[in-house]
């Protein structure tokens, strides 16, 4: 049986007490260690090496979207969960595009959270109902890319992943966090769209990816 190793972020000492006493009781969840801001939870990682980091999403100092960013970048085997009181789109939408794995309201219930953490350490997404429907919403209103692009079979599948992200606006930092690449690779991948399509910059690319 694995067990998944969970790491507990939150500067509020309470939360984390009851977090770690709810987890306890579960056979293949592990808390590994504790963090009350964003820069001990990176010093722990490399000691503590978690599976799955439970994030709050507001925090003095480092906030959870800066930690999240960070843990991508340095230590991307760990699966970022957002566990937060607040809903606002500047939380929700900056801690998903920072490369977390999910975002839960702490409202949940104990069940949806052990559930979110297994699905987090399988590399699922994760999204409370009223974060679900908001990024529902979100997406309705962005513009789809193109599905007939002429050229597209000429793309690899990394391709067309990096295309999609480029469609909705995404930047290339965004881009590598959320495919778990390096941007030094999303721009190879951006130089080779162009050459393939024979366009002559991003700008060009976008344009193209949404029929405008």
């Amino acid at each position: 049986m694995t067990v998944i190793r969970v790491l507990l972020v939150d500067d509020q000492a309470l939360i984390r007490e009851g977090l770690r006493k709810l987890l306890e009781v579960e056979e293949d969840v592990e808390v590994v260690g504790e963090a009350a801001d964003g820069e001990t939870a990176l010093a722990l990682v490399p000691v503590c090496r978690p599976h799955v980091a439970l994030i709050d999403a507001r925090m003095p100092g480092m906030s959870g979207v800066e930690l999240i960013v960070r843990l991508a970048a340095e230590h991307s085997e760990v699966a970022s969960l957002v566990l937060s009181t607040f809903d606002e789109d500047e939380y929700v939408f900056g801690a998903l595009r920072a490369g977390a794995r999910g975002y839960l309201l702490k409202g949940a219930s104990p069940e949806e959270l052990i559930t979110a953490i297994h699905q987090a350490y399988r590399g699922l997404a994760v999204l409370d109902g009223p974060v679900a429907r908001r990024v529902v919403e979100e997406l309705r209103r962005l513009p789809a890319p193109r599905a007939d692009l002429p050229g597209r079979e000429l793309l690899s599948a990394r391709e067309i992943e990096v295309a999609r992200l480029i469609a909705i606006g995404a930047t290339n930092r965004e881009i590598a966090t959320r495919l778990r690449i390096t941007e030094g690779t999303v721009k190879n991948h951006v130089s080779s769209m162009l050459r393939k399509l024979g366009l002559r910059d991003r700008t060009q690319l976008a344009l193209y990816l949404t029929g405008s």
